[in-house]
């Protein structure tokens, strides 16, 4: 198996959102140029010869489209010079609501973009600014409107729920405004409270009032109905899409596939390898620079990790862990090494054992975290299946 996903990480934001935990800088010109042009060595220096077929390219960030468009340009020559776009299933940018400027949409389209990932969090003016949000919900409306004059149809839009003081009624306006759109993917999460961000500091204080936790089941299980009734179906614990919608690159992460991780803090899974990059700025630039890799950290992947790694993010998935891949992947099947684990999550009520996949209930969703560890192996586990 190789690497068959891309994923590229800018970290610059026209402001620093509350919440957040990824790798992120306050844009500055001289600064992104500079990486831009220290990404280029990564990526030059990790992957030989030119127009290399891949199934899914993802910018993420940070907000990419904070960059200015001599910028932006130049990310989207270096991606069509490395990579096959035009073979490319799925080529995805995330962006903001009210930092898209036409010509940035006329710019990336021209370059094979066909998919737009876009942060609205919530709609309400309030609870936006609550978040470190720049854009107010109006500027939803006018940059999908601007995406879809340029033929974006492949759209999808974020969601944050459990906000602070938000109630299940809020959650559910937001909601109904959301499917409004007919839009074919919406990511929906429950919100985290990451170390490192505004919103933990207050946390520790005291300050941040999150929603009880049985109104956070609540949100998600109106989340669901919702999605059901506006024929956007659920295709992951957190994710819900048309058919045909699905997102191909996510789906490389759940279905435990190779991916390159470039940029600033960014992840990548290689063979026997996750590779994890340097996050701060100018360590990540002066290195790159310097050796075209600019690690943090590579972490061994054996066996037992890729088991546990296939259940982990594969039950992530509604239609579970498939039985006939993961004997075709790792040679023995699941029944020689999770038999008791299984008949224990199908007796709690929390997995399904069918004859063809290992898959969550819906009650077994809402525990995701605590199934999950108990897929966790002891150090010796497959040593007689080696």
């Amino acid at each position: 198996m190789e690497a068959k996903s891309v994923y590229i990480h800018i970290p610059f934001c026209q402001q620093i959102c509350h919440y957040c935990d990824f790798t992120k800088f306050f844009y500055n010109e001289r600064l992104a140029t500079e990486y831009i042009e220290a990404l280029a060595k990564e990526v030059n220096t990790n992957v030989k010869g030119a127009k290399n077929k891949v199934n899914t390219i993802y910018i993420g960030g940070g907000t990419p489209t904070a960059l200015n468009i001599a910028q932006l340009e130049a990310l989207m020559k270096l991606i069509n010079e490395k990579f096959d776009v035009a073979s490319c299933r799925e080529f995805t940018i995330e962006a903001n609501p009210g930092e898209f400027e036409e010509e940035k949409i006329r710019l990336i389209k021209s370059y094979g973009v066909n998919r737009i990932s876009l942060g609205v969090q919530v709609f309400d003016d309030v609870m936006l600014e609550e978040l470190g949000r720049l854009h107010k919900v109006k500027d939803v409306y006018t940059t999908v409107n601007q995406l879809k004059k340029h033929d974006f149809n492949n759209i999808s839009l974020d969601l944050i729920y459990a906000l602070p003081n938000q109630t299940v009624e809020q959650f559910g306006k937001s909601l109904d405004e959301a499917v409004s759109f007919g839009l074919p993917h919406y990511s929906t999460y429950a919100l985290q409270i990451e170390p490192k961000t505004i919103f933990y500091q207050r946390h520790k204080k005291g300050k941040l009032h999150r929603p009880p936790q049985d109104e956070e089941v609540a949100m998600f299980e109106l989340l669901k109905k919702t999605m059901r009734e506006n024929g956007v179906h659920q295709y992951e614990i957190s994710n819900f899409a048309k058919s045909g919608y699905e997102s191909q690159h996510n789906l490389t992460y759940w279905n435990n596939e190779y991916y390159y991780g470039f940029g600033a803090g960014a992840h990548g899974y290689l063979p026997g390898v996750r590779t994890g990059n340097l996050r701060p700025l100018p360590a990540y630039t002066k290195e790159a620079f310097l050796s075209g890799v600019p690690r943090l950290t590579n972490e061994p992947i054996g066996l037992r990790e890729m088991v546990e790694e296939e259940m982990f993010l594969g039950l992530r998935k509604v239609s579970g862990v498939s039985k006939k891949r993961f004997k075709e992947r790792f040679g023995f099947s699941h029944e020689q090494v999770y038999d008791d684990t299984v008949a224990y999550l199908v007796q709690k009520g929390w997995l399904v054992d069918d004859q063809e996949n290992l898959r969550l209930t819906e009650q077994g969703m809402l525990f995701g975290n605590e199934v999950f560890a108990q897929f966790l192996l002891e150090e010796d586990k497959l040593n007689h299946l080696r």
